[in-house]
């Protein structure tokens, strides 16, 4: 006996349903530069919080990346803290080059002067990322080419300057080494001053900070200038 024929309303009923769609896969998560992104991370780490704020976990939290992606970059923390080191020198040498282009033409001591007021403000406005560049205590300089060939490239300059400016008669101390390593050792010292906070208990201001490296600076221009 044959059982009757169901209604299309019932064939409708029973018929199957398609399987839902399904949203599509997420791409994994690709950064277009993370290296640069994970330096920028660490120097803002590093401005926050100093030297022991940064690694490599906190940085690829910043970057918005898993923890494991920056280690293609950078397989350890000393890594990432050459790389960082090797950032901040690159932007205090493009602080240099800016204030040389704008230096007086034919003044070899004047292009001496922006030289080490541009090395002062630098390091007063970036102390941290100053004192990276500038201990040996943080990471390895001797395998750090980029950094080593830019300070050796610097060190030429400083000479060559001073060369200048003994040729063209406006030095009267002959040893243009000592001239050097005492210059040196002023604006380093003084960059030093700043980050160690020495400056309230010798009666510098914040606000005169710079002011007072300017008048330093000259104090000793002044001292190895030839008088006319």
């Amino acid at each position: 006996m044959r059982r009757p024929a169901k209604s299309s309303a019932a064939k409708s009923a029973v018929r199957p349903r398609r399987p839902a769609s399904r949203a599509p896969a997420q791409k994994p998560y690709h950064h277009g530069d993370l290296r640069r992104v994970l330096i920028e991370a660490a120097l803002q780490l590093v401005s926050e919080g100093g030297m022991d704020a940064v690694s490599v976990r906190e940085a690829a939290r910043r970057a918005g990346v898993s923890p494991g992606a920056p280690f293609r970059h950078f397989p350890s923390r000393d890594a990432l803290i050459q790389a960082v080191a090797e950032e901040a020198q690159r932007r205090f040498r493009a602080e240099i080059e800016t204030a040389l282009a704008a230096a007086p033409p034919g003044d070899p001591l004047g292009r001496f002067r922006c030289l080490g007021l541009a090395y002062l403000r630098w390091a007063m406005r970036n102390p941290t990322h100053f004192e990276i560049i500038s201990s040996r205590r943080l990471f390895d300089h001797d395998r750090a080419d980029a950094i080593s060939c830019d300070n050796a490239e610097l060190i030429a300059l400083t000479e060559r300057t001073l060369a200048d400016a003994f040729a063209a008669g406006q030095l009267h101390v002959p040893d243009l080494k000592q001239v050097q390593i005492a210059g040196r050792a002023l604006v380093y010292g003084f960059a030093r001053m700043n980050i160690d906070g020495h400056f309230p208990r010798w009666g510098v201001a914040a606000g005169e900070a710079e002011r007072t490296a300017e008048a330093v600076l000259d104090l000793f221009i002044a001292g190895i200038a030839k008088r006319m």
